[in-house]
């Protein structure tokens, strides 16, 4: 979530950019330069190890713990973890914290019920992940969730009028299609896969968790453009909610059980790694996220399906056939040319053309080329992953 709230640039903020104006400036850049591929890095092991960490709680042998107490527990860590955040921000001062949580949450109850509607659908869509995270291969999850970029990208148009450039609606129609791919193979067996395994409801379950990703960012991003709310206060507001409506979901689809058997049955250190894994991957991916730009992001996510499908491998059996590689290489593709900024995109897009003739068109006087044309607009391109991020922040 720092990244939202950042206006300059990533080396203007954090830690390492205290000092920068002390340092040579080559000494600055390669500080930064090591800064993005530890960014780069904290991407893929996060996007990859969420996932990979609830296959494995869910298929280990024995006492199977309950969803939903994992998601009410991810909740309350988050929120725990943004009262801490806020607590420091108040220099320790708890009549500070005590008198602005007064202000901010209950005078202002309007702003704060205006996160009861994403908070619902993030609720919804933690639980429907450990749905789909069950009935699938880690790896075949892995690539049909990036339709959340889809999905965002649609919302983003619908809700915020922003537009999109033909490479990027084309990276759209290409990972629709790897998406398609894969999804088929699954179908068509895929290997051998367990008895309680149903693929159509992980199908189902990971259609409907993209579709709530995506309005659910674009929402909330709307929200926080439209406040001058903290962002650490939004998460706070929306862990409040989040506990409240998981306690609610738990007691309506597990209540009996759960009072039955305990809150915390089946819990091993493993279903414990997922819920903070849950709780603060997603906090601690928006705090590095600032130093890696657009195309850094877009090889973070390719990347991950890379070693998701890797560990599937060597941890579930699971079969790579050529049907597969074919999508999970589209969707790949796909991803990292979603992520390429528009003057990029705009530089691809004119290179074919201007091979084509004897001549080239001729850059106006004082003009930068279109690579390095300004892209803060407002629009998708700028920040393709956004709405994801802020998802990611309250849910996967």
């Amino acid at each position: 979530m720092a990244a939202v709230g950042s206006g300059g640039s990533p080396a203007s903020a954090g830690p390492g950019a205290v000092s920068a104006g002390a340092l040579e400036p080559g000494t600055a850049t390669a500080a930064h330069r090591r800064l993005k591929y530890i960014s780069l890095a904290v991407l893929v092991v996060q996007n990859a190890s969420l996932i990979l960490s609830i296959r494995y709680a869910r298929t280990l042998p024995g006492d199977r713990f309950f969803a939903t107490t994992a998601v009410v527990m991810a909740e309350v860590l988050k929120g725990l973890t943004c009262l801490l955040l806020l607590f420091a921000q108040k220099r320790g001062n708890v009549k500070h914290l005590v008198l602005f949580l007064h202000e901010a949450v209950l005078v202002q109850y309007v702003d704060t019920l205006k996160l009861a509607v994403p908070s619902l659908i993030y609720t919804l869509q933690n639980n429907l992940q450990y749905v789909a995270i069950s009935n699938l291969p880690a790896a075949t999850f892995q690539v049909t969730y990036q339709l959340k970029i889809l999905t965002t990208a649609l919302f983003s148009v619908l809700m915020l009028n922003r537009s999109l450039s033909r490479l990027q609606w084309a990276s759209l129609l290409l990972l629709f299609t790897g998406v398609a791919i894969v999804q088929a193979q699954q179908a068509g067996g895929g290997g051998p896969r367990p008895l309680d395994q149903n693929p159509g409801a992980g199908l189902a379950a990971v259609v409907a968790s993209c579709l709530s990703s995506g309005f659910a960012g674009v929402y909330f991003e709307k929200i926080l453009k439209g406040s001058s709310g903290s962002v650490w206060l939004r998460n706070l507001q929306l862990g409040l909610f989040g506990t409240a409506l998981g306690l609610v979901g738990l007691w309506w689809a597990e209540g009996t059980a759960v009072a039955h058997r305990g809150f915390f049955f089946g819990y091993t250190p493993a279903v414990w790694g997922v819920v903070l894994n849950q709780a603060f991957g997603g906090l601690l991916v928006a705090v590095v996220v600032k130093y890696a730009d657009n195309i850094l992001k877009g090889f973070a996510t390719s990347l991950s399906i890379v070693l998701s499908t890797v560990a599937s491998i060597r941890l579930f059996g699971f079969h790579v056939d050529p049907l597969f590689a074919l999508g999970a290489g589209l969707v790949i593709g796909a991803v990292y040319l979603y992520s390429l900024p528009r003057g990029a995109a705009k530089a691809i897009a004119s290179a074919s053309a201007s091979t084509s003739g004897p001549c080239t068109r001729q850059q106006p006087p004082g003009q930068p080329p279109p690579s390095q044309l300004s892209s803060h607009r407002g629009d998708v391109s700028t920040e393709p992953f956004l709405p994801k991020l802020l998802t990611k922040v309250k849910g996967s």
